[in-house]
């Protein structure tokens, strides 16, 4: 049953596709080999190719379901990609942070990233949905559910493995929901290897494209569903650094 419905094929072909992208890229290095180089949290040197890799997967393998949620993903996955050059070396993570230098006048590339990324889910949600309240609810779980797979990247492999866990249980329902948590969890599957062993990372172009494909999974539940995956999302945005403490493996409190 599960592979009449799609399931193991949409996984198959997202990995199948990110890791041919990465090659792509590894090979390539569109820029020079120093845009996609970057240090991680314990000083050693990995590369972003995984990061569009999985994003271009995630985002084409969404599109195939739905065209509007599609372009929700490919839009979390270019802002991100947005923040990871322009934003290099910018410790500020979070609603927070971003706000806090909005107010001292600095709009922040991590700023202008959420702005964007949160426009792309309310454009989702309309075309996903009929009614006002039901287009909200689903474009702040898309947008919100990008942002929150990124709050838990601060170590390697935790967004990749956060989005094989997260998309499990999308998988064992009815609907085309499904297929859309199969492809993202096959890019995460894909990428996750070289992120757990700190050769590669994925970036927040990776991150918040996956984040949301998980988010366009739900997307299709009714109001009751989507009013509590939005309670989460909000809730995870509210203790961002409580949620990123956790990930890194600190003490939240």
């Amino acid at each position: 049953m599960i592979e009449r419905s799609g399931r193991i094929p949409a996984f198959a072909l997202a990995a199948a596709l990110t890791r041919a992208a990465r090659s792509v890229l590894r090979a390539k290095s569109p820029g020079g080999p120093g845009l996609w180089e970057r240090k991680n949290y314990a000083g050693r040197a990995v590369t972003l190719h995984a990061g569009p890799a999985c994003a271009l997967a995630a985002a084409l393998g969404t599109a195939r379901v739905s065209p509007a949620a599609g372009f929700a993903v490919a839009a979390a996955g270019a802002c991100g990609a947005y923040d990871d050059i322009a934003g290099a070396g910018d410790p500020r993570r979070g609603f927070r942070a971003h706000l806090s230098a909005l107010r001292d006048g600095e709009v922040t590339s991590g700023l202008v990233k959420l702005a964007g990324i949160s426009a792309a889910g309310l454009v989702a949600g309309a075309f996903l949905k009929e009614r006002p309240l039901d287009r909200l609810l689903a474009g702040l779980v898309v947008a919100g559910a990008a942002h929150a797979v990124n709050l838990v990247d601060v170590r390697p492999g935790r967004a990749a493995l956060g989005v094989l866990a997260l998309g499990a249980p999308g998988l064992l329902r009815p609907g085309p929901g499904a297929r859309i948590a199969a492809g993202a969890m096959g890019a995460a599957a894909a990428v996750l290897p070289d992120d757990l062993g700190e050769r590669a990372m994925i970036g927040d172009t990776g991150a918040h494209a996956l984040g949301a494909a998980l988010g366009a999974a739900v997307a299709g539940n009714g109001r009751a569903g989507l009013a509590v995956h939005a309670a989460a999302v909000v809730a995870a945005a509210v203790y961002g650094d409580k949620v990123s403490a956790v990930a890194r493996g600190a003490n939240p409190v």
